[in-house]
């Protein structure tokens, strides 16, 4: 079911009580779209990915600017300049290899989407 490595690294999550590797391997088929790649978006995208979500979603218009990096510490000083989707993408796949992500530029197009979408809609990555 999981490599060693999963196995490993996941070891945590599936010694829980009620989570086990059936709870664990539901998280790695999940998909989670996040709207807002700053102050609250960077870091949930992080324990996103570190918990191994399958697909991440990004949507944020944003550049990352210095005035950013003390509370949105998903960004390196070197990604200063950058949109906040690329640089949460190269940063997410530094942390978890195994997630996959998608960018949305522009976040009102997505929301737009979202609103828009048929009742089951499910967003392919």
């Amino acid at each position: 079911m999981f490599t060693e490595q999963q196995t490993e690294r996941y070891s945590r999550h599936i010694l829980l009580k009620n989570f086990g590797p059936r709870g664990q391997a539901r998280l790695m088929t999940a998909k989670v779209l996040v709207i807002g790649a700053g102050g609250l978006g960077s870091p949930a995208l992080e324990y996103l990915a570190a918990a191994g979500i399958g697909a991440i979603g990004i949507a944020d218009h944003d550049k990352v600017e210095s005035s950013n990096l003390q509370r949105q510490i998903l960004y390196p000083e070197d990604a200063i300049g950058s949109s906040k989707t690329a640089a949460a993408c190269k940063a997410l796949k530094k942390l978890n290899s195994e997630v996959t992500h998608q960018i949305f530029l522009k976040s009102s197009e997505t929301m737009t989407l979202y609103l828009t979408a048929p009742t089951g809609f499910q967003p392919s990555f």
